[in-house]
Formats: structure tokens, sequence, C-alpha cells
């Protein structure tokens, strides 16, 4: 006669389930009706992994998308570096112009004006940034254009572009004659009459940075020296790199020739603040946020405990057919990290659709609260910005399946080590 086949004889490969602990397994994930404690605290987990992940998907994307935005826009309109004569003025500018062409890992290099003046159109005064650009560089800001033709921004034709803030908070459209005013105007036996010159507005676009937008009058480089009467002079060079990551390498040796004459400044110096502010800021809400996560698992620890308890008797019962400890420790791992998979898939989900609709909900929080969120004034930026990076989603799923796993280990291995002579001696 056959001996009876065991729970032994049925197991599966070591580390794949077998039908029977797969079986087990899924009746512990849905714990029956004397048991809803457990499966509240079991739910309460998948709630938090999900948030958990979800915020950090978010969260961390709308950081990378805040230093990238400021980042496109900053170096789109500066470059890579500035190289700034001192003094304001580079005499024998178009020899340095050359100088810096031909300098290795640079791509491109442009002369540039830039000074603060006034502007005032019925009544109104604003402090602005007039920058005369190459024809070139005007032709640059075409996918900035907000209404208006740049074509018209021609040497000697008086028209310029400003940016839409500047715009709004003068009331100037298209078409309108702005007066700029240069304090720093001709010597007369009376002492320095202000220059005072009218431009037509040509053209208005948008950055997306609000400093800017609030601020900048673009014109060609020419009617700029007539305006700033600096005669066929510059005030600085803008240079493009190859990566912008390698731009001091790239012009070390360049800073050291024009020692003396001009000072070079690369993006990273100049927006040294904003940017290791925003790194800063990026690391401590990854931290915070994954607390989120860990209290979580936390959650998961407590659930399976709680299930481990409730579950002694089936445990030794188990023991007794022939279940093994490694068979047990499989079942309370899977029970208590499928909670913690499933949340981690939910909540990435979560997480990109959030980010989908981001601006729309800021809107609809907007408007429910009566709170302007994103002000451009105070954020630097019109809109939200995100830019998700799949590695560091990828990271943030690892960790909380890391996690999860982990806290499934204490219970599995005090399931694995019941006793069933103990615990069916006094049944």
């Amino acid at each position: 006669m056959p001996k009876p086949e065991t729970l032994n004889q049925i197991q599966g490969s070591d580390l794949l389930l077998s039908p029977f602990e797969w079986t087990i397994a899924k009746r512990y994930m849905l714990p029956g009706r004397g048991e809803a404690f457990i499966a509240l605290v079991a739910g309460i987990s998948l709630v938090a992994v999900m948030l958990g992940v979800a915020a950090l998907v978010v969260v961390m994307s709308v950081m990378n998308g805040f230093r990238a935005e400021l980042f496109d826009k900053i170096v789109g309109l500066n470059g890579h570096a500035i190289i700034q004569a001192y003094g304001g003025r580079l005499d024998n500018w178009q020899d340095v112009l050359q100088e810096v062409r031909e300098t290795p890992g640079v791509t491109e290099a442009s002369p540039l004006i830039e000074q603060p003046l006034l502007t005032t159109f019925n009544g109104r005064v604003e402090a602005v940034l007039v920058r005369g650009n190459t024809q070139k560089d005007i032709s640059g800001l075409a996918d900035k254009l907000v209404t208006g033709n740049l074509s018209e921004l021609q040497a000697g034709a008086s028209n310029v572009a400003i940016g839409s803030r500047l715009a709004e908070n003068i009331g100037a459209r298209v078409g309108d004659t702005i007066t700029i005013i240069n304090p720093a105007g001709r010597s007369t036996p009376f002492g320095t009459v202000p220059r005072q010159i009218g431009y037509r507005v040509a053209a208005i676009f948008e950055i997306g940075v609000y400093d800017y937008d609030k601020a900048f009058v673009v014109m060609p480089m020419k009617d700029a020296q007539t305006l700033l009467l600096t005669g066929d002079t510059i005030g600085m060079i803008e240079v493009t790199t190859q990566d912008p990551d390698r731009v001091g390498e790239f012009l070390g040796p360049l800073s050291n020739k024009l020692a003396g004459q001009a000072v070079v400044s690369d993006w990273k110096t100049i927006n040294a603040s904003l940017f290791e502010a925003l790194a800063v800021e990026r690391v401590v809400m990854f931290v915070v946020l994954s607390i989120i996560v860990l209290v979580a698992v936390f959650n998961i620890l407590s659930s399976l405990i709680m299930l481990v308890r409730a579950k002694t008797r089936d445990i030794a019962i188990m023991r007794t057919m022939g279940a093994t400890r490694k068979s047990l420790l499989k079942i309370f791992v899977t029970t208590g990290f499928v909670v913690g998979a499933f949340g981690t898939l939910v909540g990435l989900g979560l997480g990109l659709v959030l980010l989908q609709f981001r601006q729309s909900i800021v809107r609809g929080v907007e408007v429910i609260t009566g709170v302007d969120l994103w002000a451009p004034e105070i954020r630097f930026l019109a809109e939200l910005p995100a830019r998700t990076d799949p590695k560091e989603v990828a990271v943030i799923c690892v960790m909380s399946l890391v996690l999860s796993f982990l806290a499934t280990l204490y219970p599995a291995f005090k399931a694995a080590s019941t006793d069933p002579v103990q615990v069916l001696r006094y049944e």
C-alpha cells in the first residue's frame, strides 16, 4: 500500500511557491470576518505604501523639473558663461570674441550689451534691463514669442521686444511706443541731461522666468550702443560650451588670459546659491518623504505579527501535517510582500497620474482655497514643472519593495519557529 502523500512531498522549488503555499498565502491576504482588525491594519499598510511612493514620485519629479526648467531658461538666455569686461566696456571685443570662439570646447560665442535703465509708458515707470543682441540671438526668441514680429527688430528701426510681465505692468501692447530713459545722458552747461528715446514695441515674448519677463527689453546691438552712447564697444560676451557641467574646465585657460581685462563667470557661479538650495531641498524632501514609506512598512510588520498570533493554531496543525519551516517562511513573507508590492505599484500609477494633471490640480486647489499657490513672482517659473527620471523612479520602487520584504522577515521567522507540540498540548 503506497504511503499517503505528505505536504513535504508536494513542495515545489525552494524559491517558487508551491500550490499549497500560494493557496494559504492568498487566504491570509484576505483575513476572515473574525479578523477584521487585521484586515484593517493591512489595508492601512497598503494605502500608506501607495501614498508614500506616490508622494516620492511626484515631489522628486517636480524638484527635477524645477531645476531643469530653471537651468534651461537661465542658460538658454545667458549661455553657459558670461565674459564681462571690467568697467562695463570691452573695447577690443572683436579680438576677444575671436579668441573665445577658437577656445576648445566652446560651441558658440556672441557679443552682448546689458544695462539697467528705466522705461515709461502712459505715466507708468518701471526699471528694465536693456539687452542689445545680435540678429541671430534675437531670432532665438522665436519659440518664446507671445505676439508681434521679431523680424522688425532691425538696426536703426527703433523697434524693441519686451517681456510679457513688463507689458502687463506698464500696459503696453504691440504697436505702442515706450520711452527708455538713460540717466547717464549727455553733459550740458546745465549738467547731465538724461537721454530719452522712444521705441515702438514690435514683439512681446515670455521666457517663463518671472524676473526676466518683467524686466527685459531686447533691441539690436547697434540701437543699444546708440542709446547708451558707448560707440563700437560691448559690455560682455555670451558663451555656450559642449557640456555645461564642464564649462569651468573649458574656460579655465581663457580666464587666465583675460585676467585684468575681463572676468569669466559660468552659470554655476552666477546661480550658485539658487541651485545649491535646490540640491539641498531635494535631498531633504527625499529623506522626509521616505519616512512615509518606512511608517507604512512598520504597519506591514504589525499586521503580520497580529496575523501570526491569530493563526498560531493553524500553523501548528500545518506543521503536524508535514509543512516545513521553509514553507511557512515563504507563506508569510509572500503575504506581507504582496501588500507592499501592490501598494508600490498603485502608488507609482497614482504618482504618474498626479504629474500628468498637476497644473489642473493646482488651479483647482487655487479656486477652492482662493490662494495663489504658484505665484510666478515667488516661484520664478510661470507653471509648475515636472521631469520624471526613470532611474529615480526605479530607486523609489526598489526601496519600497526592499523595505516591505525586510518587514516580513521577523513575523515569518516567528511563524516558522512555532512548536506544534507546545501549541496543541493545551488544545
